[in-house]
């Protein structure tokens, strides 16, 4: 099967990582958690337009490639959804009462009022509205564990796996991967569902994970792991 990151690999890439047995299938437990990182609106635009159009208003926009992913995650949503697992989101704001000069990357790009707390920015898109019972984190740092009580919570309900989607994958969705492998997670990230603003990016981040943190499979193998969940 054909993956997002062929064309960005060499033949001695190809050659040591197969030799060095990376890759390996980890699978999904019996108890998941889904995680939609930073799908906000600083992170997607209003609406599905260019990236160069897009980040005319939002800095940190993805453009087009974010309203892609946005879809196949409302598919992989309703099915969570059906399946009775827990649903977890984060979102970036940058604060009104301290600086911002290194929220989530270097820089102070979080003093922009769009990306501030209680803006447009900071709230998850409407086709993803969290509804009763599914957690909305904000945190100020890449990883969805950093600073925040999102590992007590996924204590608390017994959770062995974690589902991890959303943006960007090069930034928050990896830190979020890494530090979910190292709490000794399973991890699965739907490949459709994770979006960044660069191609090359984008594409050699889910190889990284998939060699060792992670199993970067199709989204319809990942659904079709939850409808017997189904509740």
């Amino acid at each position: 099967m054909a993956r997002i990151w062929d064309n960005y690999l060499d033949e001695r890439d190809k050659r040591v990582y197969a030799k060095a047995g990376l890759g390996h299938a980890m699978g999904i437990g019996s108890r998941p958690a889904l995680i939609i990182v930073d799908v906000q609106y600083g992170f997607t635009g209003d609406s599905p337009e260019s990236i160069e159009e897009s980040i005319q208003k939002y800095p940190t926009s993805c453009g087009e490639s974010s309203w892609e992913a946005i879809a196949h995650i409302k598919e992989l949503l309703t099915a969570a959804r059906q399946a009775g697992i827990p649903v977890f989101f984060t979102i970036i704001e940058g604060s009104r009462s301290a600086p911002n000069d290194r929220i989530a990357i270097k820089g102070n790009i979080f003093d922009h009022p769009e990306l501030l707390e209680g803006a447009k920015g900071a709230q998850v898109v409407s086709e993803l509205e969290p509804q009763y019972g599914e957690i909305v984190i904000s945190k100020k740092k890449p990883s969805a564990f950093f600073g925040t009580p999102l590992m007590s919570y996924l204590t608390a309900r017994h959770v062995d796996s974690v589902i991890v989607t959303g943006c960007t994958t090069s930034g928050c969705v990896r830190a979020s991967v890494i530090d979910a492998f190292s709490n000794n997670f399973k991890v699965i990230v739907p490949e459709e569902c994770a979006f960044d603003r660069g191609i090359a990016s984008h594409a050699i981040n889910l190889f990284d994970m998939q060699q060792k943190y992670a199993d970067v499979v199709p989204v319809a193998e990942v659904i079709a792991e939850l409808k017997p969940l189904s509740v």
